[in-house]
């Protein structure tokens, strides 16, 4: 018997529109974290770009495009864990996510977003770095 006749979320792999439809959810919070986060770190490089307020609302979208992009992701992997532990461009791109997530929580605890450092500009910098690499490391994995 295999292991995957005991996984709930089997179904998605193979389902004709739920696998799609998680993708899209996924790609959406995708599209809301990049797109926000590239508006929250414009601060660091020209203070004037955005005003604070502005900043608060990006940030929120920000979480949000997250949690939605976490969340598509945790079922799309649970649909087929066997097969994305085994891919590399998976393991990779969940590596990446660590320490992007690590880059994120030092940029917070040091009140990056009030600061307009050297520090604060390599962090912004690392962050759209690995944000980009994640998107390719994502797209790699259908083909690896």
């Amino acid at each position: 018997m295999s292991p995957l006749t005991n996984n709930p979320f089997a179904a998605i792999a193979t389902h004709p529109w739920a696998y799609p439809a998680l993708e899209v959810i996924h790609l959406a919070g995708v599209a809301l974290l990049l797109g926000n986060l590239v508006l929250v770190e414009l601060r660091h490089w020209r203070a004037d770009a955005i005003a604070e307020p502005v900043d608060r609302l990006a940030l929120g979208l920000v979480l949000t495009g997250f949690s939605l992009a976490a969340a598509s992701g945790l079922a799309m992997f649970a649909s087929q864990p066997l097969e994305l532990i085994a891919n590399r461009a998976f393991l990779l791109k969940m590596s990446l996510l660590m320490i992007a997530g690590i880059n994120a929580a030092a940029f917070h605890a040091r009140g990056g977003l009030a600061r307009r450092d050297g520090l604060a500009r390599a962090q912004t910098l690392a962050s759209l770095g690995l944000w980009l690499v994640i998107l390719a490391c994502g797209r790699a994995i259908a083909y690896a």
